[in-house]
């Protein structure tokens, strides 16, 4: 006799119901077991704490060296920043130009709107201020006449700080009468941005040099937990266990090594920059600057950590892929 699809439905969901705590199921002890890994993993490295040791600071020392030289960049170009803003443009007014003339020149660009300052130096000020400033006031008694032109110094705005723009504005001024020469006091500062660019490069590829070598210590470092437990992999794999998970505790491995090694990375960069921060703070007082020394930000500092477990991890995988395949049982 035939059941009525009433009869049938329960059924089906009691079946459901039997099925769905079979995937939790799963799944639970899919994470249980990728805990107990990282667990054991964590062991095994505490069980030899002067080889972990070693090994980490070989990794922290090569993650830091590129750290220390991008934090150096980072402050040397935020400085060059802070200096650009005061970039300035001496416009030297012919001699035949009066001071009345000079004074009304110099009247007419302060209503510029692509100049934020403006001051005007006639010939006895520029002179006065060349004696207190270069200490040659008894031989400068000796001319005849004031050999120093009157002088406009102009600060441009902010929008006005670009390579080009001060180019633009410095022919704009050497078109105006009455203006002999205009200098513009961003030489040093271009020069200076052409070093950080150089050194920027410089530590992308000692940064690329020193990875390939963190992956190569935690792959060697690795390559020898495996020859030291190939027994128990054969075993392991006697029994039918999988590659996966054969791999997975080594993979852990090297993800410790990761975290590890960034952290003792990220505490050698910032004692590097606290013992180097006396010295830089002296020689700003000396400036009379406000600059203050920069570590590493937040972003800077999840980047490291990053980056240490992906070469941790990385070399962890590339040893286990390479020398797994030869550990077969017979």
């Amino acid at each position: 006799m035939r059941s009525s699809p009433q009869q049938d439905k329960p059924k089906a969901r009691g079946s459901a119901s039997t099925q769905q705590p079979d995937l939790k199921d799963r799944g639970g002890s899919y994470l249980n077991h990728h805990f107990e890994t990282a667990k054991v993993s964590w062991q095994r490295l505490m069980a030899t704490p002067l080889a972990t040791l070693m090994t980490l600071m070989m990794i922290a020392i090569a993650l830091s060296l590129p750290g220390v030289l991008y934090v150096g960049l980072q402050n040397v170009e935020q400085l060059g920043q802070r200096w650009q803003g005061s970039a300035q443009l001496s416009v030297f007014l012919a001699d035949a130009l009066s001071e009345a003339e000079g004074r009304d020149l110099a009247q007419q660009l302060s209503d510029n709107s692509q100049f934020s300052q403006l001051s005007y130096l006639s010939k006895d000020e520029a002179l006065a201020e060349f004696k207190a400033y270069a200490g040659f006031g008894n031989a400068l008694e000796l001319l005849k006449e004031n050999p120093l032109p009157a002088v406009i110094l102009i600060t441009p705005s902010t929008d006005y700080l670009l390579s080009d723009d001060l180019s633009n504005l410095t022919q704009q001024l050497l078109s105006l009468d009455g203006v002999d020469d205009v200098r513009v006091d961003m030489d040093w500062v271009q020069r200076l941005q052409a070093m950080v660019t150089l050194g920027q490069r410089t530590v992308l590829l000692l940064g690329l040099l020193l990875a390939l070598g963190v992956v190569l210590v935690v792959g060697n470092t690795i390559r020898l937990e495996i020859q030291n437990r190939r027994d128990e992999i054969i075993v392991v794999k006697l029994v039918g266990g999988t590659d996966s998970f054969v791999r997975r505790p080594f993979l852990y491995t090297g993800f410790w090594y990761g975290i590890g090694a960034g952290l003792v990375a990220w505490l050698l960069v910032q004692l590097s920059l606290w013992y180097l921060g006396t010295v830089v703070d002296r020689l700003i007082q000396l400036y009379h600057s406000e600059f203050q020394l920069q570590g590493l930000g937040l972003g800077a500092t999840l980047l490291l950590m990053l980056i240490a477990v992906t070469l941790g991890s990385g070399g962890a995988w590339l040893a286990v892929l390479r020398h797994l395949r030869a550990i077969e049982p017979r």
